[in-house]
């Protein structure tokens, strides 16, 4: 009866695959954010082991739900989730900043080995100006920088900032990124939507001295993005010195600049836009290839009248210059208005996306309300549109080398042991279905298993229940970098 009940399980999903434009190749990700104990850890002062418990919990949600991907921040304020001998420990791990955690751990190693565990990527997302999340209420070293080095720092509302505008902070944040890329077997850094900060009413960002310094002659606005092109530049350059497989990416404002500023802009009439109000200028990045993907925020809904998700979303795919789109989705909104109580809100703009071949996945914000399974939208990745797995898209440009096919050994009448004997380290082995008669068409393979043990791993045929007895199944190796080996035929 279980294997009956399987079976129509399979038929379903593959069924569905075919309706909904299952893919084999696609980014899916979610944000776990620190700052105010947001995701995870969920208070301050947890025990060592409490941390490493809500953690695991968390991944194994995750991974049920079909995440292949998470981008954890390990910097949410010039501060560290890890052993820094920049920035000082966190104070949303032990509850004070500076504070090391005990028995002594190191978070984020922890976290990128559970991570690929998993078969997971990690990205260690931070925030490369805020320095003091609330200057009222928040918990400051003796060796925070903001105490070091005062004079790089501006204030602004209740939050203080690094000076983007000055040489030396510039330099700073390039050190930091440098030494987590040098010391963690991370997949990518990544970045959000907070540069120059978001404009607060009636104040203006007091960096009047600066600009008057350094400006040049530019206009104050220009002036301010081309101090966001450099520090962007400068984080791509030492990425690439330093381990030029680690990815680099931005989640940026939805909006890049409204058409009535700009012939190139999108169909929008938003209020605040990348360009003009947080000064970062997305496109000419990609442009430069000084970023590897890009993750814009398109938290509105698609009946949204000043900015619309599918004109959005169509206008971020014509503007990629060939770098990877991923699509941020806000379901941290849900039920906010009537939109947002559609349960169909989130799997439309699913279905939108995937029906572009310039969009390559989805981002969620954040990872606890994609826990707690909000208007049911986790129930309907799991079984839906992520009820088959997917490798996460490989980027050529980092590396287009293709692993060594596995080597297969019968240990039974259905039990394999497939076996990796090249001399780079692989994520696992990619079963795929297919039938004889499409063996040429690998657009109609189906990814139905990813095995994320490596160099070997241990298969047993009954695990895979196929459609059609026709069906052959064949086996792939995974590198680092996702690219494909050639198959190699299940006999």
């Amino acid at each position: 009866m279980k294997k009956f009940v399987s079976f129509l399980c399979l038929i379903f999903i593959l069924s569905f695959a075919t309706i909904y434009g299952q893919v084999n190749f696609e980014f899916r990700g979610v944000w776990i954010a620190t700052v105010e104990n947001i995701d995870w850890p969920r208070e301050k002062g947890l025990s060592v082991e409490e941390q490493k418990a809500s953690y695991i919990k968390l991944l194994d949600k995750h991974q049920q739900n079909g995440i292949n991907s998470v981008f954890v921040q390990v910097r949410p304020a010039a501060d560290a989730f890890y052993p820094s001998q920049y920035e000082p420990w966190s104070e949303y791990l032990m509850g004070r900043q500076g504070l090391a955690p005990s028995p002594s751990y190191d978070p984020l190693a922890f976290m990128i080995e559970e991570t690929h565990k998993r078969g997971m990527e990690f990205h260690a997302w931070i925030n490369p100006y805020r320095a003091v999340f609330n200057i009222k209420h928040s918990s400051i070293s003796p060796t925070h920088i903001t105490k070091t080095h005062p004079q790089w720092f501006l204030t602004y509302g209740n939050t203080k900032y690094f000076n983007p505008g000055i040489p030396e902070v510039r330099a700073f944040v390039s050190k930091v990124v440098k030494d987590i890329v040098s010391r963690y077997d991370i997949d990518g850094i990544h970045m959000d939507d907070y540069f120059y900060p978001y404009p607060i009413d009636g104040r203006v960002f007091p960096d009047e001295k600066t600009f008057i310094k350094y400006g040049q002659g530019l206009s104050k606005d220009a002036w301010r993005r081309s101090n966001c092109d450099s520090i962007i530049k400068n984080i791509y350059e030492v990425i690439t010195e330093t381990n030029p497989r680690v990815k680099f990416g931005i989640s940026p404002f939805g909006v890049w600049r409204n058409k009535n500023k700009d012939f190139d802009g999108s169909k929008t009439t938003a209020g605040i836009t990348s360009y003009d109000d947080l000064n970062a200028d997305i496109l000419l990045w990609l442009k430069q290839g000084w970023i590897d993907y890009v993750v814009p925020q398109i938290y509105w809904e698609c009946s949204h009248n000043q900015c619309p998700y599918n004109e959005l979303l169509d206008w971020w795919s014509k503007h990629t210059f060939g770098r990877h789109l991923y699509i941020g989705h806000a379901i941290y909104k849900a039920n906010v208005n009537a939109a947002w109580r559609d349960k169909t809100e989130l799997p439309t703009q699913i279905i939108a996306l995937r029906a572009l071949k310039q969009t390559q996945g989805s981002a969620f914000f954040s990872s606890q309300d994609l826990v707690r399974n909000t208007n049911g939208w986790a129930d309907s990745l799991r079984e839906n549109y992520y009820a088959l797995p997917a490798i996460v898209p490989p980027m050529n440009w980092i590396d287009s080398s293709l692993p060594p096919s596995p080597t297969i050994t019968k240990a039974g009448s259905t039990m394999y042991t497939f076996s990796y004997k090249g001399e780079d380290k692989i994520k696992g082995f990619a079963i795929f279905q297919l039938p004889p008669a499409v063996l040429a068409k690998v657009k109609n393979a189906i990814l139905i298993k990813i095995l994320n043990s490596a160099p070997t791993a241990i298969f047993d045929k009954n695990d895979i229940i196929t459609t059609h007895k026709e069906y052959r199944l064949f086996v792939a190796s995974i590198s680092i970098n996702n690219n494909l080996s050639d198959w190699v035929e299940l006999k």
